[in-house]
């Protein structure tokens, strides 16, 4: 029911964004400059939605501006705080109306190279299909805009002379530019524009840094057999979903993580058991998209929804080859999953390696990210 209830939202939604074409993708325009560093390609640009430095700035704002919530209480920016690496520290986020969400609040940062977009849904290929989800979405609700609140959602962009300089900017004069299409495509555009490409790990990349005796065994450990830990979170953004401008295949793997079995037979709580709630297989029940690791110090808890709440109990989860919970409404022994990606079952880490590979991890903190004007409140 609570698929079907987004499908439907959505299906009403995309009458308002007949502007959002089929996604073709093109080279960054000109104007625009990435400035990555060598482990990193561009990433793939819808063509109908080209990177420019005014759809940017827009975005950034539209993206912190609670306006854009159908009761105006809350923005995008209310689940992904700068500070956080743009995730909000909570288990599931909140909506605009006090309703939770199913699953924890992943960051926007180098969202540009993720060919699929949330938890758990292989039809969203690019953010401007993403936005739909938390702008029209019903159940959960977040941002709230239903159809009682569209027209009162743009009017108040439409009344404000600030705003209609920028979209003028952004996609040419005429009050008739600010609407659904335009507002998606400058937030995209901003979201394609948070990159976390600045930690100590690229530095180390870079050759500008060395890393200690604790983070180099763990970074040893995390590209080993033993751990298993680069066989998912691979590339530049540290996990198995990723496209740039060279990509020829993309692969968008899910993986079931042992991470429950609530009846015996690999069960996950219903609402959250992965790709199965679209694809209606077997064989992807419990199955979810490999976030990526960047900044992952700052991200707990972890997991879909937020179960696990440090790192150190990551690794605990992880070396145990599955979660076992041993009372409540989901007990169940996830090693025994029969669900679960046989991987799991090769890693092999003792406390000493668990604490080497935190150590790795806090390199992949990008305080850049954390603190850059570029990407901060411009309300502030």
């Amino acid at each position: 029911m609570r698929h079907a209830s987004l499908v439907a939202g959505l299906a009403l939604s995309c009458s308002a964004l007949a502007g959002l074409a089929a996604v073709h993708y093109l080279q960054p325009a000109p104007a625009w400059v990435w400035n990555l560093p060598a482990s990193f390609k561009p990433p793939r640009i819808p063509a109908d939605n080209p990177m420019t430095e005014e759809k940017f700035q827009l975005g950034r704002r539209l993206f912190y501006d609670t306006r854009l919530s159908g009761n105006g209480t809350q923005a995008c920016a209310s689940c992904h705080f700068q500070h956080l690496a743009f995730t909000d520290g909570k288990a599931v986020s909140t909506g605009s109306t006090g309703e939770p969400t199913a699953r924890s609040a992943p960051s926007i940062a180098n969202t540009a190279w993720n060919p699929t977009l949330t938890w758990a849904n292989y039809s969203i290929l690019d953010l401007e299909r993403h936005m739909l989800v938390p702008m029209f979405g019903e159940n959960p609700t977040e941002l709230g805009i239903d159809d009682s609140k569209r027209d009162v959602v743009l009017q108040r962009f439409r009344d404000d002379p600030d705003y209609r300089a920028r979209f003028a900017r952004a996609f040419g004069p005429g009050e008739a530019g600010i609407n659904f299409s335009n507002l998606i495509k400058a937030i995209a555009v901003f979201q394609r524009g948070v990159v976390s490409a600045d930690s100590r790990y690229d530095r180390y990349l870079a050759g500008k840094v060395q890393l200690t005796e604790a983070e180099e065994r763990g970074r040893h450990l995390f590209f080993s057999e033993q751990a298993q830990c680069s066989q998912c979170h691979s590339g530049p953004t540290f996990s198995d979903q990723y496209a740039d401008v060279t990509s020829r295949e993309v692969r968008t793997p899910y993986h079931n993580t042992g991470l429950y079995n609530v009846d015996g037979k690999g069960g996950y709580p219903d609402g959250n058991r992965g790709i199965l709630e679209l694809s209606g297989k077997d064989a992807d029940m419990g199955a979810f998209r490999t976030q990526s690791l960047r900044n992952v110090a700052l991200t707990a808890p972890y997991m879909h929804d937020g179960s696990v709440p440090t790192l150190a109990a990551v690794l605990d989860h992880y070396a145990a080859h599955g979660r076992t919970l041993a009372d409540g409404p989901h007990a169940g022994d996830g090693s025994r999953n029969p669900h679960k990606d046989p991987r799991l079952d090769r890693i092999q880490l003792n406390a000493g390696d668990k604490a080497d590979l935190i150590a790795f991890l806090k390199t992949l903190t990008d305080e850049t990210l954390l603190t850059s004007p570029r990407y901060a409140n411009p309300f502030k």
